[in-house]
């Protein structure tokens, strides 16, 4: 059950970084750097943290990391009023298990893809949630078809929308149809107490901007889960914090796209994202918060021209970046 504390903070709406996975050049779990990650976001005022997600790589599952990249998040979130969250992948017996695994660690919550129920009907995907549901509260996902998801309709989402104990939606599909989707089915729902959250690194600013009416209600995005605000941070809560109460001006439609144009880079949008976890990376890379941008996977890295654009948009956007801030309290953290 999610502290009550943390449910308040996660339905007021929050940044919540997708947690990326420190290793060291052998690709080990680097214990002193995974730490510093979670107490960097944690002082940069985050009101939650999502691990064992997409950017904290699936693989961690097979190379028998799960627990305790877990437990070194827990043990940092320790005594803080910030939402934990763990990721819950698998067929229904695996989302069992990782669901109870999160619950004994301390989690409040899992973030269930549905990525390996490739061609499982919408009646089995619900009872797939209702079983994971009756054992963690859970955070629906929709991730995008580019890098694992899969096409999820409004008939699922209404149906979703009805079991008890979910808590909230990441909308992940980068796709405008597909996003209204979910939102349309929970205002059809009449819950109240379902939290939306923007994971479309795409479209961040816009999502948190624009009121959505249906069926007599307005809903609003209340705040994101984010592989992009793995990075840079402390300006994304910032952001975040502004855009709740903001007025739509030219200069957020501005920012809409420094945003966007930033993330293109980080998410090796043009080469299909196959540099998304590495950009990621190179960016703690460069701010002394990782030794390097290995991953799991030795063919994973970052795609051609990758390098560039990355040094591009931190000369474009320099009002976007927290290096200040990191190199301000990198000692501190990395002890």
């Amino acid at each position: 059950m999610a502290s009550s504390k943390a449910l308040a903070r996660f339905h007021a709406g929050t940044v919540i970084p997708a947690h990326p996975l420190a290793l060291t050049a052998e690709r080990k779990l680097d214990e002193r750097r995974q730490r510093a990650l979670t107490r960097y976001y944690l002082d940069a005022g985050a009101g939650g943290l999502a691990v064992a997600v997409h950017t904290t790589q699936f693989a961690i599952r097979e190379q028998g990391l799960l627990e305790p990249v877990l437990t070194l998040a827990k043990e940092e979130m320790a005594a803080k009023d910030v939402i934990a969250i763990a990721g819950i992948c698998g067929p229904t017996k695996q989302a069992e298990r990782e669901a109870a695994l999160s619950r004994d660690l301390g989690y409040d919550a899992g973030l269930l893809s549905l990525a390996a129920l490739t061609y499982a009907t919408t009646r089995k995907l619900i009872e797939h949630v209702q079983a994971v549901a009756a054992i963690q509260p859970v955070i629906g996902f929709y991730l995008q078809p580019a890098v694992g998801g899969r096409v999820l309709p409004y008939d699922f989402w209404r149906q979703f929308a009805e079991i008890p104990n979910v808590i909230g939606i990441k909308m992940a599909p980068f796709n405008r149809y597909q996003t209204i989707d979910v939102i349309r089915a929970v205002a059809d729902s009449g819950r109240d107490d379902i939290t939306l959250y923007t994971g479309n690194d795409d479209n961040i600013v816009l999502d948190l901007l624009t009121p959505h009416h249906f069926n007599g209600r307005t809903l609003r995005i209340k705040g994101g889960l984010l592989g992009h605000w793995a990075v840079w941070t402390r300006r994304a809560v910032e952001l975040q914090a502004e855009l709740q109460t903001a007025t739509v001006t030219p200069e957020h439609l501005q920012r809409a796209i420094a945003v966007t144009d930033s993330n293109a880079a980080f998410f090796d949008a043009a080469n299909g994202f196959h540099g998304c976890i590495a950009g990621l990376h190179e960016v703690l890379r460069r701010q002394g918060l990782l030794e390097g941008i290995w991953c799991l996977d030795p063919n994973e890295g970052l795609g051609p021209g990758q390098l560039e654009e990355i040094e591009r948009v931190y000369k474009t956007y320099p009002e976007l970046n927290d290096d200040a801030f990191v190199s301000e309290n990198l000692s501190r953290w990395l002890k």
